[in-house]
């Protein structure tokens, strides 16, 4: 098992690296720069024109370790590193789609919300049932920390794992807004489930050999996306994280981990949906300088210090590791 996990760990890295450089050099030539929102901070119009659709970089390193490392885990029947790449695959399509559109109109807004959440409540419905029907997921819903099941209905489990899944993709993609930030803060959550998989045992490799290949392509998408990058992963890297992490909670049966795993997601997204709100009931005034908070911090919220996105992606990474710690303790002892 360490083995396993150890090559597609490293696969994964390598590829993404190997393929990173070319791939850039195309974006460039096909003229796929991002364009920038003029709400934002000023510094971010220096911005304009890095290659968007990065994400297509991790995602390789993903599709490859998943074809190779994982092939001997389906021929033995365990498809579930299958069914999260294909449910993060279809996502990535989904976010290939709005990225199109906002490099077809030249601006900074693509796929209508409507269309999107139509388009990702469909597929994570689709995921759901067929996870269930395979028997990957079970009727419980599991709790952690207090370490038992509570049953409910299917009607009612398909209608919060939709909620939790089109939840989770959209907070990651919220959160992708400074260089390196939703890369960095997923890394730890990625840890989580590789750390889970030594912890639960040879009964999920499967899952935990796509934990690791998205570690890896991750590490090797920083090398591009970190300060100051030089592609950004775009809504086709962001709702294929977002879609890769709500499916392994999920595929490891713990959906309800994600409030604490996720917390740097549930707060980015928490924070704008504060700002909305405030903004409308008192027509005009707000609560952060800019929402999501990393904007926040970036243009001196609270203590008046101007967060450096450098110093923006070791805060949240640091945030995302302490409570992808917390959470590993409460599944610890589940079996």
């Amino acid at each position: 098992m360490t083995l396993k996990m150890t090559v597609a760990f490293v696969l994964a890295f390598m590829v993404a690296v190997i393929v990173g450089r070319p791939y850039i050099t195309w974006l460039r030539k096909m003229k796929a720069g991002q364009e920038i929102k003029e709400i934002g901070p000023k510094w971010h119009a220096s911005k304009a024109g890095t290659p968007t659709m990065g994400g297509f970089i991790f995602i390789a390193g993903c599709i490859v370790v998943c074809l190779t490392t994982g092939t001997s885990l389906a021929l033995k029947g365990d498809y579930r590193h299958l069914f999260v790449l294909l449910f993060a695959l279809i996502f990535g399509a989904i976010g290939f789609l709005d990225d199109w559109e906002k490099l077809r109109k030249k601006q900074n807004t693509g796929l209508s919300a409507k269309a999107k959440f139509l388009l990702q409540l469909f597929a994570s419905i689709v995921f759901i049932f067929f996870m269930r029907r395979m028997g990957y997921i079970r009727t419980g819903l599991y709790i952690p920390f207090w370490n038992f099941e509570v049953h409910i209905p299917e009607v009612l489990y398909l209608i919060f794992a939709a909620f939790v899944i089109v939840g989770t993709v959209n907070a990651v993609n919220i959160t992708d807004g400074v260089d390196g930030l939703a890369s960095g803060t997923s890394l730890p959550v990625c840890l989580f489930f590789v750390f889970v998989t030594f912890r639960w045992g040879e009964a999920y490799l499967a899952p935990g050999i796509f934990a690791s290949a998205l570690l890896g392509g991750l590490i090797g998408f920083l090398v591009y996306n970190f300060h100051p990058a030089k592609c950004f992963m775009g809504d086709t890297g962001s709702l294929f994280l977002g879609g890769a992490i709500s499916a392994l909670a999920f595929t490891y049966d713990m959906p309800l981990i994600l409030v604490t795993l996720g917390i740097v997601f549930i707060w980015e997204t928490l924070s704008d949906i504060i700002q909305v709100s405030y903004f409308k009931l008192t027509h005009g005034k707000r609560v952060f300088k800019m929402a999501p908070f990393h904007h926040h911090l970036e243009m001196g919220g609270w203590t008046g210090k101007k967060w450096k996105e450098t110093e923006l992606f070791c805060l949240f990474t640091g945030v995302s590791l302490v409570f992808a710690i917390i959470s590993f303790l409460g599944v610890y002892n589940r079996f």
